[in-house]
């Protein structure tokens, strides 16, 4: 029964826990049972709450038993990346530097959460401050892909990832600065929304490049991504680039198909060296089945995309430069203790922040040096804004971009941790989503020839998220990429 429960979609386990199918308390020991089986072989998580989410989900069906009415996540286990401030939970963001932090109040998204009575099973690991694109450089240990363990699950958000494809949870929230939650999705077949910036409150989440930074779902389904972004998408006061456009998705409108939409390919963009085959025959193939199912395939042009990984490199350490100097060994955190103060915080920030995060606050400090702000930030933020333009213009002409989320399917741990630019051009196809602001989405496409997964993307309007997950539904019945599970998730199953 439990090994049935961790297979159920998040929607399903709520009408089941709403209508006394299935009690809280029972979905939240099979989720913790597997991921009793799973979690240290895979490191997805870096602080388990198992004693939390059996007393949350208690408190749950003591209520339901009263007859009161539950949230839409009622009794769905969820997992929250370790950027996400938990109260009384640890919140490291994978850093020495913030090693037994316990913050004292909640994330926005985790107040939503609370409201929609999900349980929360634990803090994810990920790549420290949300700094890589492998989950290798978290400060306590990698995490590894479920469909291979020699894998990298993707970064920064990898333990999220690796957790819902494992079945350890039924969703988890991670953070997008650059491709964070597209990439690990991808990589492990699973969805990730990145959504509109300012559609999603970033109180609470620790910074890394603010103008960039969007936490957003990871789930099994497009229904289910739904249900978790309503949960947390919307107007908040306390974030100054919260914005009121955003609004729920319609489940009802994600059945409605592909039928009378267009979807805009940016070729130039696909002919980028270093783009695997298999890569691209899913993307090809998944063309063809869009069209047949009544959509238009039109070629749009994104002329400026190429500059996007050297324009958020120099934009995104900069602004890592400066939200990152708080962390000096004074107020919270780490402090290496020293007779003298310029001493304490050079041996603390030394032994604190992992080699990544040195790189790049290196570089965002050099960024932003006298006599070079005009040249490289200032310069890049002028091209970011031609990057934007691109999108706007292509997005005029077709109701949605379509191109793969990553070059190639997931590599070997350890093979691209010693060489920076070969790690940073794993995302050359999330980066200008990202620095357009615009919402994107990795979907499940299948399987390349090795049995790893698939995932493409598709961007689209600000604040258009239920256009995305409308055409990502409609690819689910055309394969078994959504329901396929990897071996790890089978063990133990009765």
């Amino acid at each position: 029964m439990s090994d049935a429960l961790t297979d159920r979609t998040a929607e399903s386990i709520a009408a089941a826990v709403r209508g006394g199918e299935a009690s809280a308390e029972e979905v939240a020991r099979a989720f913790l049972a597997r991921a009793d089986r799973t979690s240290k072989r895979l490191g997805s998580f870096l602080h388990r709450t198992p004693e939390q989410a059996i007393a949350s989900a208690r408190a749950i069906d003591a209520r339901r038993a009263k007859g009161e009415r539950l949230g839409a996540l009622a009794g769905v286990p969820v997992a929250l990346k370790d950027n996400i401030c938990t109260r009384g939970v640890p919140t490291t963001c994978g850093s020495r530097i913030l090693e037994g932090y316990r913050p004292p109040y909640d994330a926005h998204v985790v107040e939503r959460l609370r409201a929609a009575d999900a349980v929360f099973v634990g803090k994810t690991n990920c790549d420290e401050f949300a700094m890589g694109s492998s989950t290798e450089n978290s400060a306590y240990f990698p995490t590894r892909n479920p469909w291979d363990l020699a894998r990298v699950p993707g970064g920064s958000s990898g333990g999220s990832a690796a957790a819902v494809a494992a079945r350890e949870a039924a969703l988890a929230l991670g953070s997008d600065t650059g491709g964070s939650v597209r990439q690990p999705a991808a990589f492990c077949g699973v969805y990730g929304l990145k959504p509109t910036y300012g559609a999603v409150s970033r109180y609470g989440l620790v910074a890394f490049a603010s103008s960039l930074d969007q936490i957003g779902p990871f789930a099994r389904t497009a229904r289910d991504t739904a249900l978790l972004y309503d949960a947390i998408q919307g107007r908040d006061e306390r974030d100054m680039t919260s914005r009121p456009e955003a609004r729920p998705v319609s489940l009802d409108a994600l059945e409605q198909g592909v039928r009378g939409l267009t979807l805009g390919v940016p070729r130039d963009l696909l002919a980028a060296e270093g783009v695997a085959p298999e890569i691209r025959e899913r993307f090809e193939v998944a063309s063809r089945a869009f069209a047949d199912a009544g959509a238009k395939i039109v070629d749009v042009a994104l002329p400026h995309a190429q500059y996007a990984i050297a324009t958020y490199y120099l934009i995104a350490p900069a602004e890592a430069s400066s939200n990152l100097a708080r962390y000096d060994g004074v107020r919270y955190g780490l402090r290496v203790p020293d007779l003298d103060l310029a001493t304490m915080y050079e041996a603390t920030r030394g032994q604190g922040f992992g080699r990544e995060v040195k790189r790049r606050i290196l570089l965002g400090t050099y960024a932003l040096s006298a006599g070079y702000y005009d040249a490289y930030y200032l310069g890049a933020q002028r091209v970011r804004t031609l990057i934007r333009r691109d999108f706007t213009e292509a997005l005029r002409s077709a109701d949605v971009l379509f191109f793969p989320v990553t070059p190639t399917t997931a590599f070997g741990i350890g093979e691209k941790v010693d060489d920076p630019l070969a790690m940073y051009l794993n995302d050359i196809y999330s980066i200008p989503a990202s620095l357009a602001g615009v919402p994107a989405l990795s979907f499940p496409a299948g399987f390349g020839p090795t049995g790893l997964p698939i995932g493409l993307q598709l961007v689209g309007r600000p604040f258009a998220e239920e256009t995305l997950l409308r055409i990502a539904r409609a690819a689910e019945a055309w394969g078994d990429a959504t329901t396929r599970a990897p071996a790890i998730a089978r063990e133990g199953a009765a």
